[in-house]
């Protein structure tokens, strides 16, 4: 039975409702019991920790005696294929994350949220850790990556909050009443995420049957950069040519929108993220004491200019990247919590201080996004990985698990692009000046908002292959020619003014959607 609904409308947004199918299932572990707090009559369950709550879900919303279940929920039935190939992988599964990775049954086992988190983190290194070439994953592949994370991001479909919803009677008398539905965070992002999942899979298969590029065999492919465990590209001696140089652009600026986009829903995700205790009792009372001295006077100087002072850090390796991140991270929680702290009775003087330390804290957020943009794949803060750890929400666990293996994932894929045009720039000779040219982003550094990014989607096609972009693009460019000598013909010109049919902008549910959704970070709450 759920908590009663509050005249006012407030909405539990951690209430969790199981919602059993309609015939009733025999749960395949009828020793289990959820324990106290655990359970859908708690508005905590889907917070706390301990197994009981992913026991609800699994045991009484999937069916394992049947070839083809269905999961009910706030946001409708799911429906999961088990047939018996699979039923037992389903099995182990389930049954590793209903007992907190603990397999001995010792009762050691981690909280429900950082179960599902290393579950999906596990799974995407077991699907993508292998795949180091610039093509197709296997089908295999594909499909046990889209069958098995769909299973742990079906318990999204059970974590509910209270909405006020109009109901009429038979008399005809309208009343307000106050019904379940899909938490809003999780109606929003994780069709976004899935629709992200789907479009650098995509990318990936566009990659098929090119001939421009391949990768050595053997014991020849080591490399002597830093990156010597992937294979080598090698590319005609003369180079690539232009249409698949331009092509290979136009894909990494595709999967670089992706990216993004992932990135700041995960940032949203980690800044929705409560602090732990644990993280607060290791800061120092001071945040120019987390900064050091020349740090601090940089950010604290009337001159400050956040490029500049990237350019004069030292950011050679990837454990100072690191370490600038946890220092100025650090100085920020310092900071705000100063500031909420502080006793509205001060005097003028405290308050110009006040003034200054929200400046300074808005100077540290602006490097730390910096920092995202310039280094996608430096490893975890210090902040974040406490946060992850210590994280009780289970909705929070599987966005951020889920935007971080596909931000991991499309951060690879840029990299890959980037081997094939670094091995171009080397067998045309170019300069390191046109060189670094061809590789600049297209877009400055700048704070991210996911519903902006995710819309930038939309406005690309969802695929497009070598063929198609030399379809489309290099005849304008053969027509734009044309025109400007004066020879262009009345077809010509028809087929200039007419609109690509492959540059249709596609238009996604869920984006209309996103504009009553969460905010995206903030430097202030």
């Amino acid at each position: 039975m759920l908590p009663p609904a509050q005249a006012t409308g407030t909405h539990f947004q951690n209430t969790v409702a199981c919602h059993p199918p309609a015939s009733t299932q025999t749960s395949p572990f009828p020793c289990l019991a959820p324990p106290a707090g655990d359970s859908a009559t708690d508005p905590a369950g889907g917070r706390e920790r301990g197994g009981g709550f992913l026991l609800l879900i699994f045991c009484y919303g999937l069916p394992f005696a049947r070839e083809e279940s269905y999961m009910t929920g706030p946001a409708g039935p799911s429906v999961i294929s088990v047939n018996a190939d699979n039923l037992d992988v389903m099995k182990e599964r389930f049954a590793k994350l209903l007992l907190g990775e603990d397999m001995s049954g010792t009762g050691k086992g981690v909280p429900s949220a950082l179960a599902l988190s290393n579950a999906i983190t596990n799974l995407a290194a077991s699907v993508f850790g292998e795949h180091r070439k610039l093509e197709p994953m296997a089908p295999d592949t594909k499909e046990r990556w889209k069958k098995e994370v769909g299973w742990l991001l079906s318990v999204t479909d059970h974590i509910v909050e209270f909405v006020p919803t109009r109901q009429t009677a038979e008399n005809g008398t309208t009343m307000e009443i106050m019904s379940t539905a899909q938490r809003r965070d999780l109606q929003i992002n994780i069709p976004a995420l899935r629709k992200l999942d789907a479009m650098l899979i995509g990318y990936m298969d566009n990659f098929v049957d090119q001939t421009e590029f391949w990768y050595e065999k053997g014991g020849d492919n080591k490399r002597d950069d830093d990156k010597w465990w992937m294979p080598t590209v090698k590319v005609p001696a003369e180079g690539l040519s232009d249409v698949t140089r331009k092509w290979l652009q136009y894909q990494k600026e595709c999967v670089n929108q992706v990216l993004k986009a992932a990135m700041a829903i995960n940032a949203q995700v980690l800044v929705e993220m409560e602090i732990p205790e644990i993280y607060i009792e290791s800061l120092p009372k001071k945040g120019k004491t987390s900064l050091g001295d020349a740090i601090y006077r940089s950010i604290t100087d009337e001159e400050f200019d956040p490029i500049e002072f990237l350019e004069g850090v030292d950011l050679s390796t990837e454990h100072k990247v690191l370490d600038l991140k946890n220092r100025i991270e650090a100085s920020t929680i310092i900071w705000k919590r100063k500031m909420q702290t502080k006793d509205a009775k001060s005097s003028w003087g405290s308050i110009i201080s006040f003034e200054k330390r929200e400046q300074f804290e808005e100077r540290a957020e602006t490097i730390l996004h910096l920092l995202k943009l310039q280094f996608p794949g430096a490893p975890q803060s210090q902040l974040d990985i406490s946060k992850i750890q210590y994280n009780r929400d289970v909705g929070y666990a599987l966005l951020e698990s889920y935007s971080r293996v596909l931000e991991s994932l499309a951060y690879s894929v840029i990299s890959r692009i980037e081997d094939v045009l670094g091995a171009d720039a080397a067998a045309t000779n170019l300069t390191a000046s046109e060189a670094a040219r061809r590789q600049l982003e297209m877009n400055a550094p700048r704070k991210l908002d996911a519903r902006e990014e995710l819309e930038k989607l939309n406005e690309a096609p969802a695929s497009m292959t070598l063929y198609d972009f030399m379809g489309w693009h290099f005849d304008q460019d053969e027509l734009m020619r044309k025109k400007e000598e004066g020879t262009l013909d009345e077809a010509g010109e028809a087929m200039l003014l007419k609109k690509a049919p492959s540059l249709a902008p596609k238009k996604f549910s869920y984006v209309d959607s996103l504009a009553g959704g969460v905010r995206s970070p903030s430097a202030h709450h």
